[in-house]
């Protein structure tokens, strides 16, 4: 009987504990929610500032960051129908237009992939590229991330020769010789097809928004 009671006892406390844990978690995920939110948008207002080329200084905080986005960048919408939100670098709120991002997102290898392509005011000269989210292999397909290929994109015009839209990214070793061809990562060719793909997307999508915009 002694040990039966002693086994309620145990079963009772672990049931209590777990309660007393989960409602702990709980509490602390709902206090901390707004923080990690504004984190958040901070984190994806850095990567539009970066892609504009939008000058900030390396810390600074969340808060700085809004506020800059806010005072240099101006969302628009391109289209009628599910309409392509578009972000406006405008130097202090004028009228000058120094470029425009647009948000791009697709499967990576392992885990999706979500950016920001940044263009100069002619809509055809990449000015920026960031990458906000991957989880692609480390030191191979996590590369994307890195300086040296990011700012390969960069002067490189989203029309071949020919006219027809979209970046060609080219295998390792292979000269990146046109003005839409941009060097690929070694051993990293699933990662780098994938990323040709949903950008080449999002610039066809502009190409066509703008297109019904009359723009």
């Amino acid at each position: 009987m002694n040990k039966m009671r002693q086994n309620i006892y145990t079963m009772f406390f672990a049931v209590v504990l777990g309660l007393s844990c989960a409602l702990l978690l709980t509490a602390v995920a709902q206090v901390t929610r707004p923080a990690q939110e504004k984190n958040k948008e901070a984190e994806e207002i850095r990567n539009v500032l970066s892609a504009l080329k939008v000058p900030f200084e390396s810390g600074s905080s969340p808060a700085d960051l809004i506020a800059i986005f806010e005072r240099d960048v101006e969302k628009q919408e391109l289209g009628q129908d599910d309409p392509l939100i578009l972000y406006a670098y405008k130097p202090e709120g004028g009228n000058e237009l120094k470029g425009v991002a647009v948000r791009f997102e697709g499967n990576g290898l392992w885990a999706p992939i979500k950016g920001f392509l940044a263009l100069e005011p002619d809509y055809q000269t990449v000015r920026g590229l960031t990458f906000y989210e991957q989880e692609e292999t480390p030191g191979l397909g996590g590369e994307i991330v890195s300086e040296s290929f990011r700012g390969a994109f960069e002067s490189k015009k989203i029309l071949d020769a020919q006219g027809n839209w979209g970046i060609d990214i080219v295998r390792s070793g292979t000269e990146a010789s046109g003005d839409n061809q941009v060097a690929g990562i070694s051993a990293a060719t699933m990662t780098c097809d994938k990323v040709e793909i949903m950008i080449n997307e999002i610039i066809g999508t502009l190409a066509l928004k703008r297109e019904s915009d009359g723009r």
